[in-house]
């Protein structure tokens, strides 16, 4: 049978192994077969450490991957960010899966392996931290602004607009695990139009569905993320007003590096580059403004 490179053999895959490593190899291979007790002894010994070499690059290896679960009110911010970080270190891999910040919070609860963890609301990054599942402290990194927003042209629609019989169909993220579809409600509520409106709600399963409702016409208004629709996708498109940030309470934003990330030292890297003057300028760029220190 033909063999296989000794890293394919025992990881599956082809590594590039450093210098030391490839000597270390090379040794044990002209070596030969042994004979004798002390011959077998050397040859298990040779075995074992190349095992734990093996092992060692294996770890090398993962620790230039990572999974990054983050709010969807991100999805072209943190995008722009991680451009940046590929930009200046090729050889990392970084996943982003967006979707809604209650959902992530139970999934790390139950498991997923996603090694950071960036929040729309600081409550859910602590309460993982206070439950175990945080390999880091919590970390606000911005603050996030709701607006009002039609996609079709015509003048920007307001909360006291959307009771009007025009507005037939308004989308909000569901309030029951996206944090911008609870600063939604609060609002509405604060405006006092919550009962007229409430009767007209189409609930996306995270803000970017829900500009997705708004976009394709399927609602007619929505409440959603200033970084949604000041991104290059949505901008020009329809007319928005922002929404006066005292109806609601503040969205104060927040990461953790998960207990499933503590060993991933590109988590640790990658969530520092987050808070640098290049990753808030792109932050800044897409209306998110810093928390206070």
């Amino acid at each position: 049978m033909r063999s296989r490179p000794l890293f394919r053999l025992f990881l599956g895959a082809d590594i590039a192994p450093s210098p030391g490593m490839v000597q270390l190899l090379k040794a044990i291979r002209e070596a030969g077969p042994f004979a004798g007790a002390g011959r077998n002894m050397l040859s298990r010994l040779a075995r074992t450490l190349s095992t734990f070499a093996l092992a060692a690059l294996a770890c090398t290896a993962n620790a230039d991957k990572l999974t990054v679960a983050a709010a969807s009110d991100l999805k072209f911010a943190l995008t722009d960010i991680r451009d940046a970080w590929i930009k200046n270190h090729p050889g990392n891999s970084i996943d982003l899966i967006f979707g809604s910040s209650g959902s992530f919070a139970t999934q790390v609860k139950n498991g997923a392996p996603y090694d950071v963890f960036f929040s729309a609301d600081i409550a859910f990054p602590k309460q993982l931290e206070a439950e175990g599942f945080a390999a880091s402290r919590v970390v606000p990194y911005a603050v996030g602004r709701i607006v009002v927003w039609q996609a079709r042209p015509g003048k920007a629609p307001t909360l006291t607009d959307l009771a009007s019989p025009a507005f037939r169909r308004v989308a909000i993220a569901n309030p029951n695990h996206a944090p911008y579809g609870m600063r939604a409600v609060e609002a509405l509520k604060g405006a006092k139009v919550w009962n007229k409106v409430e009767p007209k709600l189409a609930l996306g399963e995270n803000i970017a569905q829900t500009a997705q409702f708004v976009e394709s016409g399927a609602a007619d208004a929505g409440i959603v993320a200033l970084s949604l629709v000041t991104s290059p996708a949505l901008a020009g498109k329809g007319a928005y007003t922002l929404i006066d940030a005292s109806l609601h309470a503040p969205l104060q934003q927040a990461f953790i590096v998960t207990r499933h990330g503590k060993d991933n030292a590109l988590a640790r890297a990658f969530t520092e580059f987050s808070r640098s003057p290049e990753a808030v300028a792109i932050l800044r760029r897409y209306g998110f403004t810093l928390p206070a220190p």
